[in-house]
Formats: structure tokens, sequence, C-alpha cells
């Protein structure tokens, strides 16, 4: 069997140099020549291996380079690279913040609410009793502060519309599924052009919070449960499949994709995940797949 070894760099930082190429060659053992997907910024290489030699091979490719800022995967060359389905996290993965953190500081909460959000994230707590919690401290709140929220304190993470647009050319399903709330969920879905939402209600009472969610909670599970969901209703194979996430309620739905990818991950979720991003942008999931940049579709992000 053949792996492919990509190498990707932040578009804002190239740093796949002919020297970086060299030696990631020379650790993968490799006679074949580097396929550039976008001047230094991505590069791939094919390597003898199997998919059980991968890990050790990309944490070997990694130490080679320790120091550079390039992302390192190993995987299988496979006929299903390109993913037929895409289910993506929201906060801090297609945007650049937790929306439930943004909303606690409408009312002043923002240090506490973020806490827990935090060991929520890390799988130091569970993660549904951690946003009863939180939503609580929101009780009160006008709910038009949503509005405000996502117009003044949410930015999309770069890469992401380019992402989800040029998997949707390339005849992907792509749901944005969250366990945060479909007030975020459905205008951040419609402006990078996600075919589908899943996330949490929360209860509105009057034209105020009620402080609590409806049941059941979007949480690790359900996040699971909706890629075998899509994945049956689609009629994919499991290794068809891609998903992306930063925390620990996302750990099951990438275990459970045929490509699970740790986007800036809490280190528990980064080890675990079958590849991880920690410099490139978003687009570094197109790269994994073996896109190249002249096949990107959508303006820049």
């Amino acid at each position: 069997m053949t792996l492919v070894a990509t190498l990707i760099a932040n578009p804002g930082r190239p740093a796949i140099t002919d020297a970086v190429l060299a030696e990631a060659r020379r650790v993968l053992a490799t006679e074949h020549q580097p396929r550039i997907l976008h001047g230094e910024v991505a590069a791939e290489i094919q390597a003898p291996g199997n998919p059980a030699s991968a890990p050790a091979l990309a944490e070997r490719l990694r130490t080679a380079l320790a120091g550079e800022p390039i992302d390192v995967a190993v995987l299988p060359a496979g006929p299903h690279r390109r993913k037929r389905l895409f289910l993506a996290d929201m906060d801090s993965t297609m945007i650049g913040q937790e929306c439930i953190d943004e909303l606690a500081d409408r009312v002043g909460l923002k240090d506490r609410v973020a806490a827990i959000t935090e060991r929520a994230m890390r799988g130091e707590i569970a993660f549904e009793p951690a946003l009863r919690e939180r939503v609580a401290l929101l009780k009160g709140l006008d709910a038009a502060a949503v509005d405000g929220v996502i117009a003044e304190q949410i930015s999309l993470t770069p890469g992401g519309r380019t992402l989800v647009q040029t998997m949707k050319a390339h005849g992907a399903h792509t749901a944005l599924v969250s366990g945060g709330f479909t007030l975020f969920t459905g205008p951040i879905a419609a402006r990078l052009g996600f075919d589908e939402h899943r996330a949490n209600r929360l209860v509105v009472d009057g034209a105020t919070l009620a402080g609590t969610v409806e049941e059941p909670i979007v949480g690790r599970e359900a996040k699971r449960d909706a890629l075998v969901e899509l994945r049956g209703r689609l009629g994919l194979a499991d290794t068809e499949t891609l998903a992306v996430g930063d925390g620990a309620n996302d750990l099951a739905m990438l275990q459970e994709a045929g490509l699970g990818v740790a986007f800036r991950a809490k280190p528990a979720v980064a080890a675990a995940a079958h590849a991880r991003v920690e410099h490139g942008d978003l687009t570094a999931l197109l790269y994994l797949q073996g896109f190249s940049a002249a096949e990107f579709v959508g303006s820049a992000d």
C-alpha cells in the first residue's frame, strides 16, 4: 500500500521550501517527487507504508521538521481521498469564538462562562451539564443580543468559506453540527454555504432568554449520530466522510469519520484525531484531500 504525507503551512507564512521537502523525502524513505499543491504553502509526497504505520511516520516527520511552522499528516492513499460528506463544528472551528462566551459578555459574565467552556472543551467536565449551567447564567438576556453578537463579535475562520464551497462544487454534502445554538448556526451556516445545520435550541420567554435549552442536548454522541445518520442517508462508505472540530465533544464524531481533523484543538483531541492542523487555515482540509489551490472554488476569505 501507499501513504501520502501532506505538508501544510499558513498562507500568510509560506514555509514549504526545497530544503523542507528534501528532508521530508529523507524521513519518508521515498523516491517519489513532491507534488506541489500551492507554492510554498502545501505539498504532498507519496511514501511506502500501510495505515498502521502512518501515525509513527507522521510523528517522525514532525520531529524532523520541529521548529518549522508546518502541519504534517500521513494518511492512506486510497480511492476515497476526496470526501463526499463533511461535518464541521462551529465554535472555535468555523468561527474564531465561542458563541456562549460572547453572549455572556453581554451580561458581564464572560470570564466565568469562558472558564466553564474551557473545562468542557478539554473534557474535564461533562458537556451537557456544563451547557445547562452556562445557559442558566444567560436568563433574562434580550434575545436580540444574538444579532448584535453575530454582527460585532463573531469572525469567520480564514479558509472556511473556500473549504465549504470547494467541497460542495465537487459533490459533497456539508453540515454544520454544533453544541452551540441554532440562533447562531442558522446565520453562520448561510454565510459559509453549508447545506444544513444542527445545534441546540435556546428557550425564549417572550423577548428574553429563559435560561434553559431544549432537550435532548446536542453533545458528543449527538454529533457522532449525525454523521452516522447522514452517511446512511447518502449511502456512503465510512472512508468517504470528513469531520473537523476542536473540543472533547467533537471527539466521537472525529473518530467515526473516515478522516477526522483536529483544528487548533485541545491536546487530548489533537492526540486522538487522524490529522491535526495547528498552523494552516481551514483550506488545509482541502490539501489533506489532495486538492490543489488551483481547484479551489470561491473568493478568498
